[in-house]
């Protein structure tokens, strides 16, 4: 692999302007509304229906039925009865929903436990005679290709190895510079490793043999180890409970190699895994295959060595819609472009956005460009909460940002994101909840995304038409001087609450407020 790469940026065209002209209107994009795709897997069968902004898409529908189709097939070499007949039951109502959606034909994809099963045909056959739809079996290592693909929809630039795991497989796929690499499969899906005989003596040579077997055809792999799978998912649960970890979004929670070691300790030595489940929010029937995951991510970690380990919400679904996106829809940025048809959708003055976002650039002319992304993406979102009740306006600023679909945003960047459209709004944190989570960034940090916050709050006041000048802003950190050249057309604008923000937004500076007028 080559040396790591950001995992925040797109191409250079989209980062540097992000108010060009928007794709989510373009035909090739909106014929990604209303995208249905149906996952059968071994362990559970889901149905998401995508819509919104084409390249950072909502979920609009997303079920899922744990089914068990591969449970016992170990022993059988055919899929589990009762979850067959669940499967069946799970897709009829899939595709009547979908209908009365109106998403058009659904993309549906089988991965092991159909491909292996040696009734897997005739499943398929009843699928097609009973819903019309065609399910469509795909091998392991396109099943890894498609995953792959899913994270590099929430991650434009990711780099690393992406390890999806499922109830009867797990498969591994290089991701480098916004391209797929090599792609390897195996049977170390935990439904598998339960039926094993043996023991636990038995399966951790098994896992180990696989393993290095997978090791054999990638060789060295020691960057981002990317998580896909409701195993990793539900192990991540549990150690942001073990943590006491308070921001509880697992798209792009990370954890290091001696984290996971403490939690897989964690589960191994729990006297009570329904009262540790309970705690940690885990379905009973994941959790009833934690502990042979726990022995595949053990042995992963310790053989790849990964730098740093991140858990994607993203996976094979979204990975199938990836794979209808034009390359010029996929270069965008997701979370520019997810913050602009929001702003279409919900501002009052949609445009207004990219005016502020120039008006207060000034003063953060020196900032590095991962963090200019998140000034544009705040700029974007300032004004789509406004239907908010007042007192609770700033509140909901941060949630949409802590804990909106967002891709494309690390923890930190949802946290400084967050606290900058809540001081947009006031100059107080508020609740205890929204302290304790804006403890996951550093103090510097939170003093930028007050001023950011500042800015917009200013700058709102500065309310013209669309595309009208309301003035320039220049800050000398030197001098410790904020100055604010007053356009003629604002002139009126500039009363005394808009003075008050000036003088607070110059006071978080540690600036001289100067006002020019015209």
């Amino acid at each position: 692999m080559n040396a790591p790469q950001t995992d925040r940026g797109t191409s250079g065209r989209s980062a540097a302007s992000p108010f060009g002209r928007a794709l989510f209107d373009k035909p090739s994009a909106r014929a990604l509304r209303r995208v249905g795709v149906v996952d059968v897997g071994s362990n559970s069968v889901r149905m998401v229906v995508f819509d919104g902004a084409a390249r950072s898409p909502a979920y609009f529908f997303n079920e899922k039925i744990m089914c068990g189709l591969g449970a016992g097939m170990l022993e059988t070499g055919r899929l589990n009865p009762d979850g067959r007949a669940r499967a069946l039951s799970a897709l009829h109502r899939f595709a009547k929903l979908a209908e009365a959606m109106d998403t058009g034909p659904l993309t549906c994809v089988a991965t092991a436990a159909v491909r292996d099963a040696a009734d897997g045909a005739d499943f398929r056959a009843d699928v097609k005679a009973l819903t019309g739809l065609d399910l469509w079996v795909i091998d392991g290592r396109e099943e890894a290709r498609l995953s792959a693909q899913g994270v590099l929809l929430g991650w434009p630039g990711a780099y690393g190895l992406v390890c999806d795991i499922g109830g009867s497989s797990m498969e591994l796929a290089e991701i480098d510079g916004g391209t797929v690499g090599r792609c390897v499969t195996s049977q170390l899906g935990p439904l598998k490793l339960r039926d094993l005989k043996g023991g636990k003596k038995a399966r951790r040579a098994y896992i180990r043999d696989a393993v290095a077997g997978m090791i054999s055809e990638l060789g060295e792999q020691r960057n981002r180890l990317f998580l896909v799978g409701g195993s990793w998912r539900a192990i991540a649960r549990i150690d942001m409970e073990r943590r006491g970890y308070p921001l509880h979004v697992l798209h792009e929670y990370r954890m290091r190699a001696s984290s996971v070691r403490d939690t897989l300790r964690h589960i191994h030595d729990a006297q009570d895994l329904n009262a540790l489940r309970q705690r940690a929010g885990v379905s009973t029937a994941r959790m009833a295959l934690v502990p042979q995951a726990a022995e595949v991510l053990r042995e992963i970690v310790r053989s790849f060595k990964p730098h740093d380990i991140a858990i994607s919400s993203y996976g094979i679904r979204e990975g199938m819609l990836y794979e209808q996106m034009p390359q010029q829809l996929r270069d965008r940025d997701p979370l520019i472009e997810a913050c602009r048809f929001t702003e279409t959708k919900d501002a009052r003055v949609p445009g207004f956005g990219k005016v502020l976002y120039h008006f207060i650039m000034p003063i953060f002319k020196s900032a590095r460009p991962e963090r200019v992304r998140l000034v544009k993406a705040a700029c974007l979102l300032h004004d789509v909460n406004w239907r908010a009740h007042p007192d609770y306006r700033a509140d909901i600023c941060f949630d949409t940002a802590t804990r909106a679909n967002l891709a494309g945003l690390n923890h930190a960047e949802r946290v400084f994101l967050g606290l900058a459209l809540l001081h947009r709004y006031t100059n107080s944190r508020g609740e205890k909840r929204i302290d304790q989570v804006s403890q996951l960034i550093d103090t510097p940090m939170r003093r930028d995304a007050e001023i950011l916050g500042k800015a917009m709050r200013f700058g709102a006041m500065l309310w013209l038409q669309k595309d009208a000048e309301p003035g320039k802003l220049h800050f000398y950190p030197k001098k410790r001087v904020l100055e604010f050249a007053l356009a003629p057309a604002a002139a009126a604008l500039f009363g005394e609450v808009a003075q008050a923000r000036f003088a607070s937004l110059a006071a978080s500076l540690e600036a001289e407020p100067v006002v020019r007028r015209p």
